[in-house]
């Protein structure tokens, strides 16, 4: 039985290594990684631990120079991590040619292995010491030459004055570009940046931008604000006098349109004043008003005929005889026939119209109203 337990621990290792060189070989041909060099001094690896390592953490190893010079692997110093799991690394770099490795989280066994060149993935710091140089419509930029060859960077500028929304950009060798067609009135922004060719990167990284800074026919300013000149006393007395002038020819002008209105389409009375008992007593009911108005209009009639309007003497036959004739047509006449009779023998005299409505008559005077 004691012979039997080594050959079964022996056949379980030994399916483990085999089983782990697979694992890698294709950790190898999809493993995705992000290489970046900072200027050539600090180097960033990151990969995507939760596509090709999930729920376990690995540790990362790295050397720099080739397989003959055999140098010691080092552990990661700094991780950077990604909801707890380790997602890349940040050290110094310490040459061209780098080696990578990732084991498992006690570091024995390894899972992928990769080598690249680390000049290949080079970030430029942002440009320094940026100077300007104007000569009527033209600018020129220049930067002092980094570390890093210049022939692998290209300067590139970018622009816009306070009347544009997208910057234009500019592009050169390194260390120095020049742009014309620059209006010397006018509020410019610049900003400069370095970028890494193609032929040496097997990214274009640029730096970041360098600060901002405003111009104006080659003097430096704080913002475009303060290329904004403030108005003139002259100016300003201008647009006062301009503004009370449009006002008073605004008043004018609706007072004309007022005067217009009234003598083509004049001010129609309220009928309220007039027919004040319709509105106030009866509240607008007008058959409720005029029933009311023909018992009091029967009444006003009766009494109208006890007043006989003699205007000229006659003599007391001439008086008998019509008299007579005025009693024989009453005795032909209904009772509404003699109350409109009696009614139309005492309407005021002296109307230019009459109106009737029913069995009422109203004389209209020359102003066109209603008399009652």
């Amino acid at each position: 039985m004691g012979l039997v337990l080594p050959a079964h621990a022996a056949i379980f290792i030994l399916g483990n290594l085999v089983a782990s060189q697979p694992f890698a070989q294709s950790l190898k041909e999809t493993i995705n990684i992000t290489a970046v060099n900072f200027n050539g001094e600090r180097m960033q690896i990151i990969w995507k631990a939760k596509d090709y390592f999930p729920d376990r953490n690995v540790t990362f190893f790295y050397r720099f120079g080739t397989a003959l010079q055999n140098r010691a692997w080092k552990q990661c110093p700094n991780y950077i991590l990604d909801q707890g799991y380790n997602s890349g690394c940040l050290f110094k770099t310490e040459g061209p040619t780098l080696n990578i490795s990732f084991k498992d989280k006690n570091g024995t066994e390894e899972l992928f292995y990769y080598m690249l060149k680390s000049d290949f993935f080079i970030k430029p710091n942002p440009p320094e010491n940026i100077t300007f140089h104007w000569k009527g419509d033209r600018v020129t930029i220049e930067c002092n030459k980094p570390k890093t060859p210049a022939r692998c960077l290209q300067l590139e500028l970018q622009y816009k004055s306070k009347y544009d929304e997208e910057w234009q950009s500019r592009k050169s060798a390194c260390c120095k570009v020049e742009e014309q067609g620059f209006d010397p009135e006018k509020c410019y922004s610049f900003r400069v940046r370095l970028e890494r060719t193609l032929d040496c990167n097997r990214i274009p990284y640029a730096s970041e931008w360098a600060e901002v800074t405003v111009w104006r026919n080659g003097s430096l300013l704080d913002s475009c604000a303060d290329d904004i000149k403030p108005l003139s006393y002259n100016v300003i007395l201008l647009i006062s006098v301009l503004a009370v002038l449009v006002i008073l020819l605004i008043q004018i002008f609706v007072c004309k349109c007022q005067r217009f209105q009234k003598s083509v389409m004049p001010v129609i009375p309220d009928p309220k004043h007039i027919f004040s008992d319709l509105f106030n007593d009866h509240n607008g009911n007008f058959q409720e008003w005029i029933d009311k108005t023909d018992n009091a209009m029967g009444q006003t009639k009766m009494e109208c005929v006890e007043h006989e309007c003699i205007i000229e003497e006659r003599t007391e036959q001439e008086d008998e005889k019509e008299a007579s004739e005025k009693l024989c047509e009453l005795s032909n006449m209904n009772e509404r026939d003699y109350l409109s009779s009696a009614h139309n023998t005492c309407l005021p005299p002296a109307a230019s119209d009459t109106v009737s409505f029913r069995s009422f008559k109203f004389c209209m005077n020359e102003d066109k109203y209603v008399i009652l």
